[in-house]
């Protein structure tokens, strides 16, 4: 897998879906269709959109995902979209690498939709691509307004968990891969990455003076409290440690995800 350097997107197709959404396909810098969901905000116009990446295995139309889209819909306006190899959008899941071709583009979407104020929220993988996003757009046309990043991973590679190795077992067995297609639909690239990444740790400190929140489960079962205590001290930002959470969006109550859109549409 190779990191490419953001292309400017295009929009392949746009339909309603009620008065209030829309669905559209976008195309990523590197050309991969990518399915989005645009939805308001519920109490009136604002110039602020969230923009939410999944975590692995996830999609834009997963259960856990449409009720925080609707949580934080009650704050901005809201985002969501499939990452590539997930749901309906094109291409196959480099689990953290391409990835930030797609959020790029769901970004760039609602700034054309006229949103002024555009901040990402990521959970587990979704949370190392807004980290990385971040960094690399900070001065750009694509920067976001504010980043926080749910359960996210501080470094690659990580398997000190039994629910990690499990991960990286369908990630880099071929057998693994096709649970992965088949049991939960997830598309995966066989190729390793090449180069490797920047790693979440590593954009971290780069991203100020972008506002910045790790958000961490002190029961995540994936990734231990050292990396959202490792992220937040490399890039001195706000950390929330929440007693008693799991991981990532299935695990983020409606309490969580309230003071999250605050957070977000703060400024």
């Amino acid at each position: 897998m190779s990191s490419e350097a953001e292309g400017r997107f295009h929009i392949v197709d746009v339909f309603s879906t009620t008065s209030r959404s829309q669905r559209a396909t976008l195309l990523t810098g590197d050309g991969v269709r990518i399915e989005a969901v645009y939805e308001p905000c519920t109490r009136g116009v604002t110039d602020t959109a969230v923009v939410l990446a999944h975590g692995f295995t996830g999609s834009a139309d997963r259960p856990a995902v449409r009720r925080a889209a609707r949580a934080l819909a009650e704050h901005a306006a809201v985002v969501t979209f499939s990452f590539r190899g997930h749901g309906r959008s094109g291409g196959r899941s480099t689990v953290g690498d391409r990835e930030v071709l797609d959020l790029a583009a769901a970004v760039r979407w609602a700034r054309d939709l006229g949103h002024a104020r555009v901040a990402t929220v990521g959970f587990s993988m979704g949370g190392s691509i807004v980290l990385r996003h971040a960094a690399l757009e900070r001065d750009t046309g694509g920067h976001t307004d504010a980043v926080a990043a749910v359960s996210a991973p501080a470094r690659w590679y990580y398997r000190g968990t039994p629910s990690m190795r499990r991960v990286h077992w369908v990630i880099t067995r071929p057998v693994g891969r096709l649970v992965g297609r088949y049991g939960l639909r997830t598309r995966i690239d066989h190729r390793d990455w090449d180069p490797v990444p920047l790693s979440p740790v590593e954009a971290a400190p780069l991203i100020a003076p972008t506002p910045l929140l790790i958000v961490h489960g002190d029961r995540d079962p994936y990734f231990p409290v050292d990396h959202p205590r490792t992220l937040a001290a490399a890039a001195g930002c706000e950390l929330w440690l929440e007693p008693g959470m799991g991981h990532a969006e299935n695990a983020a109550d409606e309490e969580l995800l309230r003071r999250l859109g605050d957070w977000l549409t703060r400024g």
